[in-house]
């Protein structure tokens, strides 16, 4: 990694905070209270989902979100959650349409667990030993993972393994102010197109 690479993630992280700073006061006057409200009633009091994560430089970190899938589910597969109807709640199925069951991540991003955008975060999991196995080997492993990423707006999970290995050396590599702006704008157009949304999405 470059110097000014280095230089530039000393200013993401504190455009990081100013940005979850905002987010989360926004997010709180517009649409988290009945969120929150409807998600306590629909999973029986138990409206947050968090699991622990792989974060920078491999070390565990604690990930949130709004739980979107039943309590009976299993929070460490992923690939037995394409038919909704069996693991994800009526609800569920709209907060992760809308991506609304990302947004409690400002928190992590706040914190430092995270950042707006980086590789997205994986399970230490059979599943997603490639994947970290790849970012080791690429580098992408020492940057903070990320609410959405050059994967997310580019297949989300259509792409294998080995080419979201790729895309996540490529960010790395490329990482600047002008490519997460990029990447930011380009996951709002995701969101709002609903494209690698709800018809893919699982409990990542």
């Amino acid at each position: 990694m470059k110097k000014s690479q280095k230089a530039y993630l000393v200013l993401k992280r504190f455009i990081s905070i100013c940005g979850a700073f905002v987010g989360i006061l926004f997010c709180l006057g517009l649409f988290w209270w009945w969120v929150f409200i409807i998600n306590l009633i629909v999973t029986k009091g138990h409206p947050f989902f968090m699991h622990e994560r792989v974060g920078k430089d491999g070390k565990p970190f604690k990930m949130i979100k709004f739980r979107s899938m039943y309590l009976s589910a299993d929070p460490n597969s992923t690939s037995e959650f394409a038919d909704h109807s069996n693991m994800v709640t009526p609800f569920g199925k709209f907060l992760r349409a809308t991506s609304l069951d990302e947004t409690p991540q400002l928190f992590n991003i706040l914190v430092g667990s995270m950042a707006f955008i980086g590789p997205r975060p994986v399970i230490n999991h059979h599943e997603d030993k490639l994947t970290i196995e790849l970012r080791k080997q690429n580098g992408a492993i020492h940057l903070k993972p990320g609410l959405s990423g050059y994967a997310q707006v580019h297949g989300r999970v259509n792409v294998s393994p080995e080419e979201k290995g790729k895309m996540d050396g490529y960010y790395y590599e490329h990482i600047s102010l002008w490519l997460d702006i990029k990447l930011f704008c380009q996951t709002i157009a995701c969101v709002f197109t609903r494209h690698n949304t709800e018809k893919d999405k699982k409990e990542d």
